[in-house]
């Protein structure tokens, strides 16, 4: 997930959810992967219950709220002017 604020930072985590997590255990168990899925890791990791645009946004939210949000994602690249056209016209206002 990447998430642009209007003063141009970008920030990224990945979101999993629980059920994906145990999907990709089971096969690190067939593959061999991560001693036989014994452990799992990811930067900027964030488990949720279901992957949806509504669900995802109230977590940002909460994590902005609560002051969570800058431990959990990780800062990237800032927004230059030449990829400012990938966003609708104002949002830098």
């Amino acid at each position: 997930m990447i998430v642009t604020f209007s003063n141009r930072s970008k920030w990224v985590a990945s979101f999993f959810t629980y059920k994906n997590i145990e999907k990709i255990r089971r096969r690190y168990q067939e593959t061999g992967e991560n001693l036989s899925g014994t452990y799992f890791w990811t930067t900027d990791l964030i488990l949720i219950d279901e992957v949806s645009r509504e669900r995802i946004e109230a977590v940002i939210e909460d994590l902005i709220v609560e002051d969570g949000f800058r431990y959990v994602f990780a800062r990237a690249d800032d927004i230059t002017d030449e990829y400012e056209y990938l966003y609708e016209p104002g949002f830098f206002d």
